[in-house]
């Protein structure tokens, strides 16, 4: 009789031993999944913000100026532009070379066929990204239309107000994708370390009636949680790692790979998330089972 206790007792322990590792597999599967998702969103995220920065630095404001200004002039305005907070470079094209230009753009001389230059001396200012917007752009520009050197102040204004509006609606739509994957993996998760933890509700119950205190009861288990997050977090980064080599094998423009910055970001904002959504699930779980009565851990 005390061997049949026995064997059905260690039946009984390995049963209950394969529930935990397919509790343990399913909770890391649901983080490396849902995180690899929510990486890949915010690796566009990131992504679509360089893009975004690049059109944008290629926006420039042209100051055409008067045509009695002197070189000294020319050359104290060009070193103010420099100290400007909105300025990331600025390049000085004289009349002569823009007329240059023109003729071989063109095919022929029109200076000669004219008789004189009706071009100015130009100042193009290429802006900072975060400058450019309508707003900032026309206040730069009516600064300069009161300068005494500059005769005109030319920008695109249709183009400016068409970058700042799209980009305004694909970093919304970005973030608002980013933020439901981001609430779904919370759910999936916060589901999975629950049934983790409902297989050990009765050894959280007799470790209560036996006297341990709570914090000593959840210690363990917040740990075990934070534990299988990041596991789940470093299968998601490998994806990623796959996902990123293979696209930018793919399209090389991008520079995935020799972007540190925004690898860096990427992978701790992951491990981050695994760590915050981990620990919250762990905490909120075990606290529940805690507050149960014993009749009700068989509900």
């Amino acid at each position: 009789m005390r061997t049949l206790i026995n064997f059905m007792s260690s039946k009984f322990d390995s049963y209950q031993k394969r529930r935990l590792r397919s509790s343990y597999f399913s909770v890391v599967i649901s983080i490396a999944l849902v995180l690899f998702m929510v990486g890949f969103l915010g690796l566009v995220l990131l992504k679509s913000t360089q893009v975004a920065n690049h059109f944008k630095e290629e926006v420039v404001i042209t100051l055409f100026l008067k045509n009695d200004t002197s070189k000294e002039q020319i050359e104290n305005l060009r070193t103010s532009l420099l100290k400007e907070l909105f300025t990331r470079k600025i390049i000085y094209i004289s009349k002569g070379d823009a007329a240059k230009f023109y003729a071989e753009d063109l095919g022929e001389d029109f200076v000669n066929y004219l008789g004189t230059n009706p071009l100015k001396n130009r100042i193009d200012i290429y802006l900072n990204p975060g400058f450019v917007t309508p707003k900032k752009m026309q206040e730069i520009s009516d600064r300069f239309d009161n300068n005494s050197f500059v005769f005109e102040v030319s920008y695109d204004k249709p183009l400016v107000t068409f970058l700042t509006q799209n980009i305004q609606k694909v970093s919304f739509w970005l973030f608002a994708i980013s933020s439901f994957f981001g609430l779904i993996a919370l759910i999936l998760i916060n589901s999975s370390i629950r049934l983790s933890v409902y297989s050990k509700r009765f050894n959280i119950k007799t470790m209560q009636m036996v006297g341990a205190t709570k914090g000593f009861i959840r210690k363990p288990f917040i740990w075990s949680g934070i534990k299988l997050g990041f596991i789940g977090a470093f299968i998601s980064l490998a994806g990623l790692a796959a996902v990123i080599y293979y696209i930018d094998q793919k399209i090389p423009t991008l520079q995935l790979i020799t972007d540190y910055h925004t690898l860096v970001y990427l992978g701790c904002g992951i491990l981050l998330i695994a760590f915050i959504i981990s620990w919250l699930s762990t905490f909120f779980a075990t606290q529940r089972f805690l507050n149960l009565q014993t009749d009700e851990l068989y509900f």
